[in-house]
């Protein structure tokens, strides 16, 4: 099967092994019209179902990887993607991981945080769905175990980290803050911190209550780091800053969603 990816399409820029494939898909290439346009991959965005369809039968023509999509519920759940892509209801899990050529670990985002895995050696890989509830709960570290107990062993693992709200844009509340400083490890602290830059005009001494603005990609590559995961790549675009390009539901609400996937090739 051909792999011939839409021009605008985001390929990682990651040293992963020569079987893996990887893409991260964007707003260009499909049939869906509105706020929607062009290529919602999300069944559950609001969307014309017939365009979805459409669209994913394109993405899949683009691939030559039939993906195993899920539905998503901001948990930690990991599911099998090769059983995931062959399922007659989608799975309820916010990440997937394989080892059989041709079926596709996939997550939906527009605005989320989209971690792609794999081992070095290219024999699995995995797709993470993070958003501050799932990454705040654990489901990056989920995964990567996951994954490694799929390979056998502790595999070096590379990470990319997808277009997801930049760190000027999303603004949480102290309770987002609060629950990253307590599930903070030992001398996670400072970094934790770090990833929240409070909001001007907002907290002590005003008569708002404290904001901040949060950095989904250094929350996750603090959870990587956990599993020693440390080559991480990615993690540069901001989908709030970019509408033309990317779907954002902060920004917009009624939006569609991309999709971020990676794969194993057959015959590699």
């Amino acid at each position: 099967m051909t792999f011939s990816p839409h021009p605008d399409w985001i390929l990682p820029d990651w040293p992963a092994p020569a079987r893996v494939r990887a893409l991260f898909t964007t707003r260009a290439g499909g049939v869906s019209v509105g706020p929607h346009a062009s290529l919602n991959l999300g069944l559950n965005a609001g969307d014309d179902v017939a365009a979805v369809q459409a669209n994913r039968a394109r993405l899949v023509a683009a691939i030559g990887a039939r993906p195993g999509w899920l539905a998503q519920v901001h948990g930690t759940a990991v599911a099998n993607a090769d059983q995931a892509a062959y399922a007659a209801t989608a799975p309820a899990a916010d990440a997937s991981v394989t080892v059989a050529p041709g079926v596709a670990c996939a997550v939906l985002v527009a605005d989320c945080l989209p971690v792609l895995l794999c081992d070095v050696e290219g024999r699995a890989v995995g797709a993470v769905h993070a958003g501050w509830r799932g990454l705040c709960a654990g489901v990056i570290e989920q995964a990567v175990a996951t994954l490694r107990q799929r390979v056998g062993g502790p595999a070096e693992l590379l990470a990319w980290l997808g277009p997801s709200i930049g760190p000027g844009r999303f603004e949480v509340g102290a309770e987002v803050r609060d629950a990253f400083l307590a599930a903070a490890l030992p001398g996670e602290a400072a970094a934790t911190e770090a990833a929240f830059a409070p909001v001007p005009g907002t907290g002590q001494g005003t008569a708002l209550p404290p904001k901040y603005l949060a950095s989904l990609p250094a929350l996750a590559r603090l959870r990587l780091a956990r599993h020693d995961v440390t080559r991480v790549f990615g993690g540069t675009w901001c989908t709030y800053d970019a509408p033309a390009r990317f779907y954002s539901y902060r920004r917009d609400r009624v939006t569609g969603r991309m999709a971020a996937l990676v794969w194993l090739e057959k015959g590699r």
